[in-house]
């Protein structure tokens, strides 16, 4: 027996040995491929993480055609996970208000029981105090930022106060501006309190009356009365370069025009973010037109419109502080100027199809990228510089792009209008509603009575009622006033009507000449309107059992 044992052990002793180093060599080789692919592997842009919808809209895109909804229009602030603070951080809060009552207590014991009541001092603090906490409770849809000192009234008892502000579902930075007018008395423990607060806007002597010119300019014939209030926040001058040095020293991403030019406002949302993404990731400025073309879908010619200004529709400020860019014509012109001597020319590489990858062109020193797209559809769209493999290299960066701040400042003026506090529907009709093939019932459950039906199981009679729609009749909803104080855009006309802010300032864009209030800007702020709604009620899924996209798509 001792003899078979001798001979057996070593035969185990191999196999637990064999055993152990194939485990080794699965763990060697596991280690191997997640150091692999650790390396190699690029996350999904995480703003389309925020919004599942909006992934699945722009990714499913057949044979290179662009296919989107152009019922609501989103852009960076509204893919942002959570509300961005002020740039300076501060808030105004019932505690900031506490702190500051007691330091003036602790200087002065005065109450204003002594004082006559039916005049009030508005430059005493205790007076802004006052309109502080009053705002607190009656405004909670909006984050109070700084406040200007409040000022006489048309009456004694009344004070005007300004204010900085931003709504709570607001998820930029941007700030807001606000005037009203607040009438006060004399509360318990001999402190004042306001006992009204007038509209939105109401307080006119705390209004700035600034512009940007000291008198009306004039554009040959045409003349532009600088608006009486003037957003001094909004800077989108065109950066220049400066210097033949500055110029060569700097790395610039070129695209040629291609066929994404005169397609839905989406697509060439698509498609300018993938081209500034790849500029991003080369390390590179991008070289970007400001002039743009309205697709007849939005313009109210029907028709294509070319020489729409970038900045009509996007905060350009935005961009210029978040990513590198040129504007078109100022590189153009310094690259002519500075592109003289045939020995010291600027090294171009030119690119003249999307099939040469962002990869490719890494490690390339060219002074100028220029990409071509001179291929016939859909080869020129400059989306397909992103897919493939492209796509998990290049991030498109949704942060940089947010909407006109002078299109949220008519959104933050219809939502002032109804003191912050309002419900909405979205009501999506248009062609989808004659389509009775992709959705049949869509047309029905739209009706003014399937409306009225519908919101009343989630929203109270008499409440404020926005109508985000596309349908162009607007008397179409006259039947939910018998239960709801209704709101439609068009009841905002005066917002860009030619004696607003808004149509003073895109004349000065536009050389003087008037700029049409058209249907991209309308489902824009129609869309901010219905975000920073208490309840919304959405076409699909509330209103209709279709598919949003059509029949079997849900």
């Amino acid at each position: 027996m001792k003899e078979t044992n001798t001979e057996t052990n070593p035969i185990g002793q191999n196999i637990i040995k064999l055993i152990s180093n194939v485990c080794f060599s699965v763990f060697v080789f596991s280690v191997l491929i997640f150091t692999i692919i650790a390396v190699t592997y690029q996350p999904p842009d995480p703003w389309f993480q925020s919004s599942q919808a909006l992934t699945k809209t722009f990714t499913q895109v057949e044979n290179a055609t662009f296919k989107t909804d152009n019922s609501v229009v989103k852009t960076g602030e509204d893919l942002s996970m959570s509300p961005a603070l002020s740039p300076t951080g501060a808030l105004i809060t019932e505690a900031t208000i506490e702190i500051s009552e007691e330091k003036m207590v602790n200087s002065t014991a005065l109450s204003v029981c002594a004082e006559d009541s039916n005049s009030i001092n508005c430059s005493d603090p205790r007076v802004l105090f006052a309109i502080e906490k009053f705002n607190l409770k009656t405004f909670k849809s909006i984050v109070f930022l700084d406040y200007q000192k409040p000022v006489n009234g048309s009456k004694p008892n009344e004070c005007d106060v300004a204010w900085r502000f931003r709504n709570k579902k607001e998820k930029s930075w941007r700030r807001y501006r606000d005037f009203r007018r607040f009438r006060l008395g004399i509360g318990q423990n001999c402190t004042y309190k306001v006992t009204s607060a007038l509209r939105w806007h109401s307080g006119l002597n705390a209004r700035r009356f600034r512009s940007r010119f000291n008198s009306t300019r004039s554009f040959g014939s045409a003349r532009i009365s600088p608006p009486t209030v003037r957003d001094e926040e909004i800077n989108d001058t065109i950066p220049i370069v400066g210097s033949e040095t500055a110029f060569k020293k700097e790395r610039y991403l070129y695209y040629s025009r291609g066929g994404d030019y005169c397609k839905g406002m989406n697509q060439f949302l698509w498609s300018f973010l993938c081209g500034l993404g790849e500029a991003q990731y080369l390390n590179r400025t991008f070289v970007m037109d400001l002039s743009i073309c309205l697709s007849g879908s939005y313009s109210q010619s029907n028709k294509d419109e070319e020489g729409k200004d970038f900045r009509y529709y996007f905060d350009f400020e935005h961009l210029k502080e978040t990513a590198s860019i040129v504007e078109e014509g100022e590189f153009m012109k310094d690259w002519k100027k500075w592109d003289k001597s045939r020995k010291n020319k600027i090294p171009v590489r030119k690119v003249s199809t999307y099939k040469v990858t962002p990869m490719q062109l890494k490690k390339d020193k060219s002074t100028i990228i220029w990409r071509q797209f001179d291929a016939p559809e859909p080869d020129n769209y400059w989306y397909r510089v992103c897919e493939g493999k492209a796509a998990n290299y290049v991030q498109r960066p949704w942060h940089s792009l947010w909407k006109s701040k002078r299109l949220m400042n008519i959104v933050s003026e219809i939502g002032g209008k109804m003191d912050w506090d309002y419900d909405a529907v979205h009501v999506v009709r248009g062609e989808k509603a004659q389509n009775k093939e992709l959705w049949p019932h869509l047309d029905s459950d739209t009706s003014p009575e399937a409306i009225l039906a519908k919101v009343k199981e989630t929203i109270p009679p008499w409440r404020n009622l926005y109508v985000a729609t596309n349908e162009p009749f607007y008397n179409y909803f006259d039947r939910l006033r018998s239960s709801y104080k209704v709101h439609l855009l068009d009841d905002y006309k005066e917002l860009w009507g030619n004696t607003s802010e808004w149509y003073n300032e895109t004349m000065l864009l536009n050389d003087g000449k008037a700029v049409d209030f058209d249907g991209y800007m309308r489902v824009a702020v129609d869309t901010e309107v219905l975000y920073r709604a208490k309840t919304q009620v959405e076409t699909f899924y509330n209103l209709t059992m279709d598919c949003k996209d059509g029949i079997n798509t849900c």
